[in-house]
């Protein structure tokens, strides 16, 4: 009986093992812990070095002190943008206005029950009729109580007491006609219309619930006049002044807008230690009432940081580089960089202070 082995009875423990094995000897390997004691230094790629030509420009590196950049959440409010509540306790009939509705001022938002103002109207005009009747018969007593007051037909206390009829039912018929054109008004109160031209943003009530003086049915805003609303240390508000320039990150449009700010809260919360800031905005393309955002504020004391000019840098897909020069040859080394400032980028490794660095980033590989 044959005991030779073929190839597939040899242990399937073996394959995994030896791959392993490989594995772990190229990461040695790339580590220097194997194949030779020289290592290439931190930041610097392993290639040869390449002789500078005479006519490349270069570029010292040196810190250099850049105010420190501090983000604070805020989000994009119109400057117009309210609630429109009722005045009186009804019943809602229609509400044809829906979210997302642009409107003219005077479009009709919404429509209440008036069946009992109508009632409160009709009852004060007939109030306001009998008052000036009454007022009309007291009128024609005070002019019969003075032609015969002056004819000495009539007694003092006569004619004081017609005057003083007739002074009060004038009084009355005053009274009455106040109390029917508030009840106009009021009458005027179920039908709410669009206050100026804008966009119904949300309705927190539906045809058929019961109205209730202030509380809103639904909001409204102006959406060509935005701007950012955000609370901020107030230590950092402090060194900020209207009309003073400011960038505002919008996420959902990827853009970062240029704005101006326009209010300075002059109260401190107790409890967070901020003040409100609210920034002018440009009209932009998509930006809308509502939208997430950031305000980036220059507020904490300056600092300094270590600067490359942006043309310097040469890029591999995610990865950034620059070409350091050293004894009349340049050397590729990657770096890690950080804020950007202007035409400038923070290196926060791969560089030091006082190195030098091959200026255009088109210069050939």
């Amino acid at each position: 009986m044959s005991q030779h082995l073929s190839l597939s009875d040899k242990p399937k423990w073996l394959m995994p093992v030896a791959a392993i094995g490989g594995l772990l000897l190229v990461i040695l390997l790339a580590l220097g812990v194997l194949g030779g004691a020289s290592k290439i230094e931190p930041g610097t790629a392993a290639v040869a070095a390449r002789s500078v030509p005479a006519d490349a420009p270069t570029v010292r590196v040196t810190r250099q002190a850049a105010a420190g950049t501090s983000v604070w959440q805020g989000s994009v409010r119109s400057r117009l943008a309210i609630k429109i509540a009722p005045k009186l306790n009804a019943r809602i009939l229609e509400m044809p206005a829906h979210p997302g509705d642009r409107l003219k001022k005077g479009q009709l938002l919404a429509k209440l029950d008036d069946r009992d103002l109508q009632a409160a109207y009709n009852a004060a005009n007939a109030a306001y009729a009998a008052a000036q009747a009454q007022a009309a018969q007291a009128g024609a007593d005070e002019k019969r109580i003075v032609d015969l007051y002056q004819k000495q037909a009539a007694t003092r206390q006569n004619y004081d007491a017609v005057m003083a009829q007739a002074k009060a039912a004038r009084a009355m018929a005053n009274q009455a006609a106040s109390a029917a054109q508030q009840s106009k008004v009021m009458l005027g109160e179920n039908l709410l219309y669009a206050p100026f031209d804008g966009v119904v943003g949300e309705r927190f009530q539906e045809p058929g619930d019961m109205a209730v003086p202030n509380q809103p049915l639904l909001s409204f805003h102006q959406p060509d006049d935005l701007r950012l609303e955000a609370a901020i240390a107030s230590q950092c508000a402090a060194q900020l002044e209207l009309g003073a320039a400011v960038s505002v990150r919008i996420d959902a449009l990827r853009q970062t807008l240029s704005g101006t700010i326009d209010e300075i809260g002059p109260e401190i919360d107790p409890q967070t230690l901020t003040q409100p800031v609210k920034v002018n905005l440009p009209k932009t393309p998509g930006l809308q009432h509502g939208q997430f955002a950031w305000l980036e504020t220059r507020c904490q004391g300056p600092q300094t940081v270590l600067l490359v000019p942006i043309s310097a840098i040469v890029r591999y897909g995610q990865l950034q580089a620059v070409r350091v020069v050293e004894g009349g040859q340049w050397q590729m080394r990657h770096i890690r960089s950080g804020k950007r400032y202007g035409d400038q980028l923070e290196v926060l490794s791969g560089l030091r202070d006082g190195e030098t660095i091959l200026l255009q980033g088109e210069l050939g590989q």
